[in-house]
């Protein structure tokens, strides 16, 4: 290490180490505002988180796939005999279809997503669900078996082979499944607590019990041969059932995730809201703790002034306190973020399967951070610098 090196190391720590004495001279009070920022950031991380989290459905959502639904509503069914006749329509590569089933295990404190699907095409269209081949193969050929995800499996502790009863909610009564198969994720934002069995498994129940529901599924599931041809293929698509007595209506994936979201996207809004009125309070707090301290060394200003010092380097030592405040606080906040993210993601795994922390919400994190020690410090810098030195000389305390 050359001298000159040497020299500017230890130039930073020696400012370092000044900054940090200046800050904690009042050892409580920085203790304090440190422990508000904390909070404030790990609040805000965690709002953020939450309305991602909101949003994983939607940036999970695929480019290549339309969904079709009922024009009506998504309650309303289509007719199974719609899928060879939307296979023929150019720009579709496959044609899956699928229907919520909305069971419960054992009581309705137990809900997780559950579909009836029909395997192999539903399948291939989701490889984001990574199977075995063995276990892949041992679904589609039991007409009972289930398919589930890893953390599906985890928080009840099922394992392959397992049988299990679904309570039925929207179909009723008790339905017995095996479990055939247990998926992972290609990737973090991949939903692994979703629960899929046989559609016929389903109808063949219901050609039994009640016909008229017979033959009917919720949603059909279109793979495309070209992305960008999306517009033009959901036109088609709802061009060849108008006027029949169950028309479509054909969005992207990405439409179709968006409308449940705008459902309650008050909420989503009021999250965000609340999330910079955290920011803007501990803005405040960092302020009034940076204008006492101006105010208590006022004398010491004016005795730099003094000496020679510009006003540049009295604006620097305060600037670089709020500085040190608000990145001590804002660090913790965001290393404390990880932590308390993954276990409210394991007590909230219910409502939101996927809860990661995105590098967006650390960069607004470090943002504010930044934002907050520079705002708070612009005022008291101001009257320190317009201080005179015979009245800053005259000041006690």
């Amino acid at each position: 290490m050359s001298f000159a090196t040497w020299k500017k190391a230890y130039s930073a720590m020696f400012l370092l180490k000044l900054l940090s004495r200046n800050a904690f001279r009042h050892r409580l009070r920085t203790l304090l505002t440190i422990l508000g920022i904390t909070v404030a950031i790990l609040a805000f991380g965690l709002l953020q988180t939450v309305v991602s989290a909101w949003y994983a459905g939607v940036n999970a959502s695929s480019a290549a796939r339309l969904i079709s639904r009922n024009s009506i509503s998504l309650i309303f069914s289509l007719p199974i005999s719609y899928q060879e006749r939307i296979r023929r329509i150019e720009g579709v590569s496959s044609v899956s279809y699928a229907n919520w089933f909305g069971g419960v295990y054992i009581n309705e404190k137990n809900f997780f997503p559950n579909f009836a699907i029909e395997p192999q095409g539903y399948l291939a269209l989701y490889p984001e669900f990574v199977l075995e081949p063995s276990q892949k193969q041992a679904f589609i050929s039991d007409r009972k078996g289930c398919v589930i995800g890893r953390k599906l499996a985890e928080r009840f502790g099922w394992k392959i082979g397992d049988g299990l009863t679904l309570k039925g909610t929207i179909f009723p009564g008790n339905w017995e499944f095996v479990v055939r198969a247990i998926y992972t994720g290609a990737d973090k934002s991949t939903d692994e607590s979703q629960f899929f069995f046989h559609w016929d498994y389903l109808n063949e129940s219901l050609k039994k019990t009640m016909p008229r529901r017979a033959d009917q599924t919720g949603i059909y599931l279109i793979g495309l041969t070209n992305p960008q041809a999306a517009a033009e293929v959901s036109m088609a698509v709802d061009a060849t059932f108008k006027n029949s007595l169950a028309e479509t209506l054909t969005e992207t994936e990405k439409a179709f995730q968006l409308s449940f979201v705008s459902m309650t996207e008050a909420i989503v809004i009021a999250i965000r809201i609340v999330s910079f009125v955290v920011i803007i309070i501990i803005m405040v707090v960092v302020a009034n703790t940076m204008a006492m301290t101006a105010r208590e060394r006022i004398g010491e200003y004016a005795i730099f002034k003094a000496m020679g010092f510009q006003w540049y380097h009295v604006a620097g030592m305060i600037f670089g306190e709020s500085l040190f405040i608000s990145i001590t606080g804002g660090g913790l906040g965001i290393l404390l973020t990880f932590p308390v993210a993954h276990k409210f993601g394991e007590v909230m795994g219910q409502f939101f399967p996927i809860f990661q922390v995105e590098s967006s919400t650390l960069y607004m994190d470090m943002f504010f951070c930044l934002i907050v020690g520079v705002i708070a410090g612009v005022f008291p810098a101001m009257r320190a610098i317009k201080i005179n030195v015979a009245d800053g000389l005259r000041r006690i305390g």
